[in-house]
Parts: structure tokens; sequence; C-alpha cells
């Protein structure tokens, strides 16, 4: 694509107010600037859209957004007038120009000839997932980008069975939006026109207390709440975002007394002005929450990214001081606790199984394992997990009973299909409430699951790639590894790779190759000695490589030794 020439066409379309074509003039003669933001489109994939908030080609904007949704309504179009009737529901976050964005793709809808349900303010991304499958809507749309920093925003497509979009109906959006002319192919409509004609109509409180009754159905053991519910307390921060409302409701249903929110993170702010970046994986986001708790004596801290999906912990641990759980951590507490509550309960399945991400800690294997449960990987990316779910519905093989990531994403439950950070805190509380009726916190839980199941210690590493030059690094990088084959990592001997682009999966040392059931996807996961795994995956939604460390040893300070060496080694093997 010619940058130079796409910058001044959009300079010169009358399409553009006042304000946008200053801020593309304000570059004028900086080519790295205009290259950045008109080299390509934002690509379309199976998680929509997500970028840096700006005017261009390459940045999220009511252009972007315009084609996106006229892409999506060209798709419901050629399914049928009854996809039409059943419409897309559609919700938005605490983010920049989220309900501006939200309320555009619901005029783009109803113009051509799509019913849409819109929320009325901003809900949890989950209960866009209960909202599809509770009303029957053959799609839904999500303003969102999750735990990305204030410059972000992104356009999450879902469809009829509430998981994120298939690559089949992916590649039509994305077909039809780069057929299109930003400016002169959308079509659109007046908002209060569209809701007087009723083809836009608005979702409330009463689509909250449906979903607010799916997640009680959740809840296994509530009794052990109510025997400690009289002095337990505990802390609460949305980050500014979605779950400000629904997880403190959630956990007072459950029968909490004493939840005590963050004050100043309870505000809907799109700058997120308390933190560095909205992401429960990082404690200094905690700062705030961790006063509050230090001042009312509380053990428990509960936060919740902006869109709540993603759910963080901080626990006081022996020493008296505040640390964070990893995603993996909480997640091998939750697979410990729900296995162990449904059996006290009577509730356990006859084929009971857990779900996780292949880059998520084996840990949660032992534990399934060791307990009769049985443990099934998938891609990254809760869609996949969803795809198993509906794989288990479909044969009747299994009947999962939670799925994670490592990136703090989890789900239980058939009423959704995309991780639920309202589900997760009342889990989390719960299962902190089951080990106080112990006289354990859930630092001394986790303390006892690797007696239990073994030591393991994981690290994510992110290494970012902005820009053009960044995207082509990441295409260069893995190419010259699948070219030149790791064969030792910090000393550690490779003893297999698995290639997920091919599927296929390489004895280094004989050089014996098997097919895997997984295939399709840019990432090399390396089986190193001692059953330590070592993974590069370029992310899907954001300008960087991940690395993924998990190792396991006979002893915690082993196994810490073995994640700092190797993370030493990932950062210079991704430059």
């Amino acid at each position: 694509m010619n940058y130079m020439a796409e910058y001044e066409r959009w300079l010169a379309s009358p399409a553009l107010t006042a304000d946008e074509r200053a801020e593309l003039e304000a570059i004028r003669g900086d080519e790295d600037a205009i290259k950045d933001r008109f080299f390509a489109p934002l690509s379309f994939g199976t998680a929509g859209l997500r970028g840096v908030l700006g005017v261009g080609l390459y940045r999220m904007n009511r252009f972007t957004v315009g084609a996106a949704t006229q892409g999506l309504a060209n798709l419901i179009v050629q399914n049928g007038p009854e996809a039409c009737a059943r419409g897309v529901a559609i919700a938005y976050d605490s983010r920049h120009f989220s309900p501006e964005f939200a309320q555009l793709a619901a005029c783009i809808l109803a113009a051509n000839g799509i019913s849409v349900k819109l929320y009325d303010e901003l809900r949890p991304t989950p209960e866009l997932s209960f909202a599809i499958r509770y009303y029957g809507t053959i799609a839904g749309i999500n303003i969102t980008a999750s735990h990305n920093p204030k410059e972000y925003n992104g356009y999450k497509v879902y469809w009829e069975d509430g998981a994120q979009l298939p690559p089949k109906e992916a590649d039509v959006v994305a077909k039809e939006m780069g057929a299109l002319d930003f400016f002169a192919d959308v079509k659109t409509m007046d908002f209060e026109e569209a809701k007087a004609q009723g083809l836009v109509k608005m979702m409330d409180w009463q689509t909250d207390e449906a979903y607010l009754k799916e997640v009680l159905k959740v809840a296994i053991n509530p009794d052990c709440v109510k025997q400690v519910a009289d002095d337990f307390k505990l802390v609460y921060t949305p980050f500014h975002g979605a779950g400000y409302r629904l997880v403190p409701e959630i956990l007072k249903r459950i029968g909490y007394k004493h939840i005590i929110c963050v004050p100043e993170q309870m505000v809907i702010d799109g700058d997120f002005p308390t933190v560095k970046s909205p992401n429960p994986e990082n404690k200094e986001g905690f700062h705030l929450a961790i006063d509050l708790a230090k001042a009312n004596g509380v053990d428990l801290i509960i936060g919740t990214d902006p869109d709540a999906d993603r759910t963080g912990i901080v626990l006081k641990n022996g020493e008296g001081e505040y640390v964070t759980l990893s995603g993996n951590q909480v997640g091998v507490l939750l697979i410990d606790y729900v296995i162990t509550a449904k059996k006290l309960t009577g509730t356990m399945p006859e084929h009971p199984a857990v779900l996780k991400s292949l880059v998520t800690t084996e840990m949660a294997r032992a534990a399934a394992e060791k307990n009769g449960v049985d443990c099934f990987d998938t891609f990254t990316g809760f869609k996949f997990l969803a795809e198993k779910i509906k794989q288990f519905e479909t044969t009747g093989s299994h009947e999962y009973l939670f799925a994670f990531e490592e990136s703090y994403g989890y789900l239980a439950g058939d009423y959704a299909r995309d991780k639920d950070a309202v589900t997760a805190s009342m889990l989390i509380a719960e299962m902190a409430a089951y080990y106080r009726t112990k006289g354990m916190t859930l630092y001394d839980a986790m303390q006892t699951m690797y007696e239990k199941y073994g030591y393991y210690t994981e690290q994510t590493i992110s290494i970012t790639m902005p820009g053009v030059a960044g995207l082509e690094r990441m295409k260069e990088l893995m190419a010259e590894l699948r070219a030149t084959p790791l064969t030792e990592v910090a000393g550690h001997k490779v003893e297999y790779i698995r290639d997920y682009q091919s599927g296929v999966r390489t004895c280094v040392s004989c050089g014996k190759t098997e097919e895997m059931e997984l295939s399709g996807q840019n990432v090399l996961y390396y089986e190193l000695a001692g059953g330590t795994s070592f993974i590069i995956r370029p992310s899907g939604t954001e300008p960087k490589v991940k690395v993924y460390i998990m190792a396991k040893a006979d002893s915690k300070a082993e196994s810490d030794a073995k994640v700092a060496a190797l993370a030493d080694a990932a950062k210079e093997i991704v430059k």
C-alpha cells in the first residue's frame, strides 16, 4: 500500500472533522509517523480489531469501527432475513470512545436492517457473551481493549454460541472490510430514529439480573461463606472499569457482608488515573487497595480489569506482607478447590475435565489428574477453550468443570463462552471462605498445593516490537528459529520441538516426527530436559513476542533458579 497516497486521501476526505484533519496535518513531513498510521489497515482477525486510538488506517477510530461493522453487517445479511432479525448484542467498557463506537456500530447495523440490543451503560465482557446466548442473537460486538494501556481501544466480535468469531466468519468480515471504501460504503442512520423504528433496543438491569442468576448457579458451596461472613473482610477494585457494580453485588449475594471497595478506582474513567496500567497482573496497580487492606486488617484483595474478564488477587503472606499470585497459581488453587467442593457436595459429573491453554502451567494437569480429572490443552485465546467446551457438549465425552489461561482468565458454568471476572471473583471469595473455615489463608493453601503437586514456577516475558519494523522482525524471528532450531536453552537440552504451525513434534536427537492434535498457530514449544518448557509465540493482538517459561523441580529454589536462567536466555534469543 502507498502510505503517502493513503495519507493524502484521508486528508482530502470531507468525512473528516476539523479536529481529525488537524491531527493528520500535525504529522505532515514526518514520514515515519505517516507510515505508522497508513502502511496497512488494522487487521481483522478472530479477535476482531485492537489498536492505538487516533486518525488513520492503522488506528482505532470511527472509520475503522465503521468499516468493521459494515463488514459484519454484510456477513449477517448473507445469512438471510432470520439472521438479521435475530440481530446483534453490543456492549462496551470504560475506555475513551467506547460508548461512541458502540452507538456507531448500532446505527450501522440498523441501517443494514439488522436488529440491535445495546447495553445502556458499560458492562463486563462476559455479560455480552451471556446476552448472545440468552437472547439468541446471531452475533455480538464488544468495544474494549481489555487490560491494554489507556491509548488503546478494540472491537471484539462474537458469534451465536457466545464465543469469539470463528475463523470462517472472521475471514468473511475481513474480506468484506477490505473491499470497502471507509468513507463511502458504510451505511448508517440516526440513533434516535433507529430506536424509534425498533431496530435498536436497550438492555438494562433486567439482563443483569438474568446474568447474575446464572452466575450464582456456579457457586458450589456458599455455606462456607455464611460460616465466616461476620468477620471476613475483603477489598475489591475494578480499576475504573466495568466490574464496579456486578462484582460487589455477586459477593453480597453469596453472603459476604464486608466488601470494601477502593473508592478512587470505583470511578469510571478511561484515563485510569490511579494506575500506570489497568492490568490486574501488576502489583503496582493495587497500591491503593493494599493501603485500604492494611487499614482494615484485610487478607484478600480482588481486582478486575476494565472490561471485567480478567481477575487478579493480592494476599497477605506468612510474614504479613502483601504479595500477588500469578494467573497460574490462582488457576491451580481454583482447580483444586472446585474438585474438592464438587466431591464434598456430591456434584461431581461422571466424566469431569479441566481445560487450559498450552502456555498455562503444567501444575494444573498434575492437580487435575491426581484427583481423577482429565486435563486438556488448547491454543492460547479463550475462544479455543470455548471450542473445546462445545466439542464436549457435542460428543458427550466430558463435562468441563473449569477452564483457564495463565493470563488471569477463568470460566466455570454454561451461561457464557468467554472468561468471566464476575464468576471468578465469586469462586475466589468462596474458596477463601472455605480455607478460612480450615484456619488457612489462600496463601497457606498455595503452599499446600506445592506440597501436594510439586514445585512449579512460571514466567512470561513480553518483548515489544512496535510499528512496521516490529511486525517484520516478528516474522523474521520465527523464520530464523525454524530454519536453525534451538538445541539447548541456558544449558538445558532441548529434547523435543513442537511446531504448532505445522502440527509436528520432532525429537531433536533422532529426528523422528509425529503429528499433534493441534496445528495452524505460529507457536514454537521447546520441551527441555527435566520437564521444563520454553515457548515462543508472537501475540495475535499486540505488537510483541511472548516467551513462556514453565519450570518444574524438586524444590521452589531450584524451580525459581531454572526460570531465572531461562529468562535471561530468552532476552538473548528474542531480539
